[in-house]
């Protein structure tokens, strides 16, 4: 348990809820019904094993704080307890209810117990993933698809992973499952392309054959895509979009935009990569009582390609 204050509130709760929930306990001294909440509250983080973590706020020591909430729900009592999520307060109770009442307050906003599992076992793959451990991430991201089949992030993470690991067979087991989704979900479109550039490349002609094309037509288009497709296959992104944007300078609508399609597709893997171990990024918060608004890092090389596709196509 935290006791939030001005010096910790970005790091210890606006920061922390983006990896777990927390509910802040507003509450004073002198408040009879706080001391009366505070062991339900305390009996109920251990209960729910992870799955949000309490943090404590004394009104009478942090009054900036506790009046920026109670003017944000228009509350003027104690105990008021807020959920943030994600960096952000979502919903908050008043006064000493019930253990009932309280659980009934968190399952309307938390993940389940399988769904929590799940994201545990995410997040331990992608820092797997970072270090190079695939084998052990691949185990992870199964037994996460396994606990909570409706998490898309889990199983596109999961499916990322088998494609680069070179498994292409379970991969395409585990993309027709969702291939009926690609027009809703970005993520499994891009699959979709990375794996058909793996069957391209795996029958189609050698570098070096299509060079030779390329060098004597500079609008072989299908041997320019052909390369691009090779590249993809072999995680060489910035080379693939390369020869794509050669495509799309001279010809945007090539094949009903098959090259811009594919462009979009190595971005998303590509944004989508682990980099290395690192917390969630900062993100804006609606409370701004510890400074600035913090700005989220993004990947050099895929803004810069972002740029040139935007330029290339506008």
């Amino acid at each position: 348990m935290q006791e939030i204050t001005l010096q910790n509130i970005e790091s210890d709760l606006i920061s922390a809820s983006q990896r777990q929930p927390v509910l802040l306990d507003i509450w004073a001294p002198w408040c009879g019904p706080c001391k009366a909440l505070g062991p339900v509250l305390e009996k109920l983080e251990l209960d729910y094993a992870g799955r949000f973590a309490l943090a404590k706020l004394n009104s009478d020591e942090q009054p900036e704080i506790a009046g920026q909430l109670s003017q944000m729900f228009g509350v003027r009592s104690i105990p008021f307890c807020v959920l943030f999520k994600d960096g952000q307060p979502v919903d908050g109770f008043v006064g000493a209810l019930p253990e009932a009442q309280v659980r009934a307050f968190l399952d309307k906003h938390l993940p389940s117990a399988d769904e929590a599992a799940a994201e545990q076992e995410a997040a331990a793959a992608e820092s797997l993933l970072a270090e190079g451990d695939i084998g052990t991430a691949l185990d992870r991201l199964r037994e996460a698809v396994a606990l909570d089949p409706g998490n898309d992030t889990a199983r596109f993470e999961y499916l990322r992973a088998l494609i680069t690991a070179g498994q292409v067979d379970e991969a395409r087991e585990v993309y027709a499952a969702v291939a009926t989704r690609v027009v809703q979900d970005p993520r499994f479109a891009a699959c979709g392309h990375w794996l058909a550039a793996i069957e391209r490349a795996a029958q189609g002609r050698s570098p070096t054959q299509l060079d030779a094309a390329i060098a004597a037509n500079k609008r072989d288009f299908d041997a320019r895509f052909e390369l691009a497709q090779l590249h993809f296959a072999a995680q060489r992104y910035t080379a693939a979009m390369d020869e794509l944007l050669e495509i799309l300078m001279r010809d945007k609508a090539w094949h009903d935009q098959l090259a811009r399609k594919t462009f979009v597709a190595v971005l998303e893997i590509m944004t989508r990569a682990p980099t290395g171990p690192r917390d969630p990024a900062p993100a804006k918060s609606t409370l701004e009582l510890a400074g600035g608004t913090p700005v989220v890092a993004s990947d050099p090389v895929v803004d810069s390609y972002r740029r040139k596709l935007s330029m290339t196509l506008f």
